[in-house]
């Protein structure tokens, strides 16, 4: 623990934009504004690259209500980037820290910003600069590991099981005509997300009926047996499939193969999945098949955001700001879950430089054997995440009036 330091504070935000990111954002502005040792309350826009053009903001002079008005605004307010640093960047960076007197730096975001947190702390410690660099986690894919899960998860878990559920009597009530329908979610590497969508059912025929993630390999000829096998039984069938699903050999079943497709780091776009296994089902099953592609819309729905998830991406940025003033530095914030019923949750701490090198994937107990579903531990995991029940739905009883004609 290091001696507490007089200064400038500095916020970015970086990676794909959330329905909580801006809670965070906010629970830094506030818990900067009740500690004497910040001086200043600097945004950067853009993320890391608003440091490197020092196109930054002075948060100190947003009206109280409009910071606020964060806890309820989706997306990034100071804006995003994707942006890898090079050697003499990471230079400017610091160059930028010492004219502006930063001293505390918090960087909101995913594995990459972490990373990068680590390397701006180390450089400053390098050259004698006094910096606190803490990392605020923020990712919808929950694939930051040494924490129980992160903040805007939460909120795409319940957008998703709301839209699967939708999509479930969609396609149940136009069945006759289109008898499959594929949904197909985000994620990288892990199906966090897509697992989600179990949280849709409210009785044992409900959608999806089956679900693929990528720590399973996807075989074709036993994802159309799964098909087969749901239809005959109700006439009809709800899939979801993560965009990064792999094959047996372990490598993604259809993603984009030009370099215009990924991004800074390297990460290639996904995408295609389930219009593949359309095709598949059309030509091999011989039914009907459409699919659905929400896109980045999943990620930054605040009409669907979890309550759970705007109050621990609030904390989580609160928390990081207490951090910093007490001389903690090269360190994430972490959410530490207590218990499930009731469901609590308190913060903790982990290094950056670990954060930035693992990769949390789903654990084989949360998936079932088959690998087209997932288990009761993940239900339990996660559906305290997504704040609540979802809207209750009711169905006709269906009362059958008598035939008259014989037909």
């Amino acid at each position: 623990m290091k001696e507490k330091l007089k200064g400038n504070l500095l916020v970015a935000q970086s990676g794909g934009p959330t329905a909580v990111i801006n809670s965070s954002l906010a629970g830094v502005i506030q818990e900067g504004w009740a500690h004497q040792e910040i001086t200043g309350i600097y945004g950067a826009l853009h993320g890391i690259e608003g440091v490197l053009y020092e196109d930054l903001v002075d948060l100190r002079r947003e009206k109280a209500s409009t910071v606020e008005g964060l806890r309820s605004t989706p997306s990034s307010a100071l804006g995003s980037c994707r942006h890898k640093l090079t050697p003499q960047e990471y230079t400017r960076i610091l160059e930028v820290f010492q004219a502006q007197n930063i001293r505390h730096f918090l960087y909101i975001g995913g594995n990459d910003s972490m990373d990068t947190a680590h390397r701006v702390g180390q450089l400053a410690a390098e050259n004698g600069y006094d910096l606190r660099a803490l990392g605020v986690p923020k990712t919808i894919d929950n694939d930051l590991a040494y924490t129980d899960h992160s903040p805007g998860y939460g909120s795409v878990a319940r957008w998703v099981a709301t839209a699967v559920r939708d999509a479930g009597l969609d396609t149940e009530a136009i069945g006759v005509v289109d008898k499959v329908k594929i949904i197909e979610v985000m994620g990288r590497n892990a199906g966090w997300i897509t697992a989600a969508s179990a949280l849709a059912r409210d009785h044992p025929d409900a959608a999806p009926h089956l679900i693929y993630v990528p720590e399973r390999p996807l075989v074709t000829e036993r994802f159309l047996d799964d098909v087969q096998r749901v239809y005959d039984r109700l006439g009809h069938v709800i899939i979801c499939v993560c965009e990064g699903v792999k094959g047996e050999d372990g490598r993604t079943l259809v993603e984009s193969l030009k370099a215009i497709d990924r991004d800074a780091f390297g990460h290639p776009q996904r995408g295609g999945l389930a219009d593949f296994l359309c095709r598949q089902v059309a030509g091999e099953l011989k039914l009907k098949a459409r699919f659905d592609k929400p896109g980045t819309i999943q990620r930054v729905s605040m009409a669907l955001a979890s309550p759970v998830d705007l109050d621990e991406a609030y904390l989580v940025g609160q928390m990081a700001v207490r951090h910093a003033v007490a001389g903690v530095s090269d360190r994430m914030v972490t959410l530490v879950r207590e218990s499930d019923e009731p469901y609590c949750c308190t913060t903790g701490l982990v290094e950056l430089e670990k954060v930035a090198r693992a990769e949390k994937v789903m654990p084989d107990s949360y998936l079932n054997q088959a690998g087209n579903d997932v288990t009761d531990p993940f239900l339990q995991y996660s559906r305290p995440l997504i704040g609540g029940p979802l809207p209750r739905y009711v169905q006709l009883e269906r009362h059958p009036v008598p035939k008259l004609l014989g037909r």
